[in-house]
C-alpha cells in the first residue's frame, strides 16, 4: 500500500507545514508576551512621568490648580486605599516596577476598582498621597478574535510551502518516472533540466546515459541484424544443395542442422528487433489456448500441455508479443523441462498475470540471475538442436518492452516458473494506442 508520506512532496509538506506551525505557534507566544511587557513598560513610564510633574508642580507652584483627574489626598482621609494582598500578578509586577523607579520607601498603591484606574503614591518626603490616572493594563485580544487572522496567514503559508514542495518535488517525480521506463526497456524521451543546479546536472547526465545507451544499442541490433540477415541466403542455398543429395541420411542430418542454423538466425533477428510491437491486441486466454493447441504436437511428438486460463475478456496483450513470448516458453520448457507444461493466467489486485511452469529439474538457484541473459547457455550441452542462449533474454526484452515484469524461478514441486505481470493501466494504455492505430 503507497502512503502519501513516503513520496519525496509529502515529506516536503509534513516539514514545511511542521515548521510553519511551530514558528507561528512561537510567533504568536512571543509577540503576546511582548506586547504585555511593552504595556507594562509604558504605563510604568507615564506614571512615573505624572508623579514627578505633579511634585515639582507642588513645588514650584503650589497656588496653582491641578489637572482635574490628578489630586492630593491627605494621608488621614477615608478615600487612601487599603493595602492589597491579593492582585493580578501584572498589576503586581506594575507596582513592583513604579516603586523600583521612585525614592526609597515610597509607597505605592492602586485606587479602588469599580472606577477609572488611579495610582497612589506617597514618598519620603511628600505630605500627601499623590493621586494620577493609571494606564489601564489591558490584555491582549482574545484568542477567538485572533484566530481568524492566524488561520488566514497560516493557512496563506500553507499553499505558499506546497506549492514550493510541488516545485521541487516535480522535476526529481519526472527523472524517477523515466528511470523506471528505462529500467523497463521502453521509450524515454529526454528528460527537461529543471530545478536546482544538482538536480539540473543529474539530469543532463541521465539524458546523456540514455543516448549511449541507445547508440550502443542501435549499433550492436544492426550489427547483430545484419549478419542474421547475411547468414540467410548461404543457408538457403546450402539447404538446395542438401536436398540434392544421394545419400538419404546424409541429407536429412544436414538438413536438420541447416534448420537449426536458420532457427538460431530467427532468434537473432527477433533479438535484434527494436521496434514497438504494432500488432493488434488479442485476449490472452484465448490466444493462449490456440497456441497450447498448435504445439501440443511439433515434430511428431506429443507435448503434454495444461491451460488454466482465468484472467478475463480484458487482458488483452500484442498478438505479435504474445505468440513469441508463449511459443519461446513452451519451446524453452518442451527442450529442458518436463511434462506437463502449464499455461496460466489470472486477474490480480493490481493487475493481470500469465504464468508459464514445466515440472522438470528447474535451475539452480545460483544461476537464477544468469538465466534470461543473452548468449549465455547454464548447461553446455543445451547448444545444439539450434538452442542459442535467447530463448528466455527475447522474453524478457518482449515482456518488458509490453510494459510488464518478469521474474524466473523454480516451482515448489520442481521445474522453472516463469512468471509475467501487466498493470491495469498498462493494458489499458495498449489497447487505446492499438485502437489509435487499427
Amino acid at each position: 500500500m503507497r502512503r502519501p508520506v513516503d513520496s519525496l512532496f509529502g515529506r516536503l509538506a509534513v516539514i514545511f507545514i511542521g515548521v510553519l506551525l511551530v514558528s507561528h505557534v512561537a510567533w504568536f507566544t512571543l509577540m503576546r508576551v511582548e506586547h504585555n511587557q511593552m504595556q507594562t513598560r509604558y504605563a510604568v513610564e507615564e506614571a512615573t512621568f505624572l508623579v514627578d510633574a505633579v511634585r515639582q508642580h507642588v513645588a514650584r507652584e503650589p497656588d496653582q490648580p491641578l489637572p482635574s483627574r490628578v489630586q492630593l489626598v491627605d494621608p488621614a482621609s477615608p478615600a487612601v486605599p487599603p493595602v492589597t494582598e491579593r492582585m493580578p500578578e501584572p498589576l503586581r509586577h506594575f507596582i513592583d516596577d513604579v516603586r523600583e523607579r521612585m525614592p526609597p520607601g515610597t509607597d505605592v498603591r492602586v485606587g479602588p476598582p469599580g472606577g477609572p484606574p488611579t495610582l497612589w503614591v506617597r514618598g519620603p518626603q511628600d505630605a500627601r498621597w499623590i493621586v494620577v490616572p493609571g494606564q489601564p493594563l489591558r490584555v491582549m485580544r482574545p484568542l477567538d478574535r485572533l484566530l481568524p487572522w492566524v488561520i488566514t496567514i497560516f493557512a496563506t503559508a500553507v499553499i505558499a510551502a506546497l506549492v514550493a514542495a510541488w516545485m521541487l518535488q516535480q522535476p526529481l517525480s519526472a527523472l524517477a518516472q523515466a528511470v523506471g521506463r528505462f529500467g523497463r526497456g521502453e521509450p524515454v524521451p529526454p528528460v527537461p533540466e529543471r530545478g536546482p543546479r544538482e538536480m539540473r546536472q543529474l539530469t543532463l547526465g541521465f539524458n546523456q546515459m540514455v543516448k549511449e545507451v541507445e547508440r550502443t544499442e542501435k549499433d550492436r541490433a544492426v550489427m547483430l541484424a545484419g549478419v542474421a540477415h547475411d547468414l540467410k541466403t548461404p543457408l538457403a542455398r546450402l539447404r538446395l544443395r542438401a536436398e540434392m543429395m544421394d545419400e538419404q541420411k546424409v541429407r536429412d542430418g544436414v538438413v536438420r542442422d541447416v534448420e537449426s542454423m536458420a532457427h538460431i538466425v530467427d532468434q537473432f533477428l527477433v533479438f535484434a528487433h527494436d521496434g514497438a510491437d504494432r500488432s493488434e491486441p488479442v485476449e490472452v486466454d484465448d490466444q493462449c489456448e490456440r497456441i497450447a493447441r498448435n504445439h501440443r504436437t511439433a515434430n511428431g511428438e506429443t507435448i503434454a500441455i495444461e491451460t488454466r486460463l482465468r484472467a478475463g475478456s480484458e487482458f488483452r496483450l500484442p498478438a505479435a508479443t504474445l505468440e513469441r513470448v508463449v511459443s519461446n516458453l513452451l519451446d524453452n520448457a518442451h527442450a529442458y523441462g518436463a511434462p506437463p507444461v502449464v499455461i496460466e493466467s489470472e486477474r490480480g489486485a493490481t493487475g493481470f498475470s500469465l504464468t508459464v511452469r514445466d515440472h522438470g529439474t528447474g535451475i539452480p538457484d545460483q544461476d537464477l540471475t544468469q538465466a534470461s541473459r543473452p548468449f549465455v547457455r547454464l548447461d553446455p550441452a543445451r547448444g545444439g538442436n539450434g538452442h542459442s542462449g535467447l530463448g528466455l533474454a527475447i522474453v524478457e526484452r518482449l515482456v518488458r518492452r509490453a510494459g510488464g515484469e518478469l521474474s524466473i524461478g523454480n516451482g515448489e514441486s520442481g521445474g522453472l516458473v516463469v512468471h509475467m505481470t501487466f498493470a491495469f493501466d498498462v493494458v489499458e494504455r495498449t489497447v487505446t494506442e492499438a485502437a489509435q492505430i487499427w
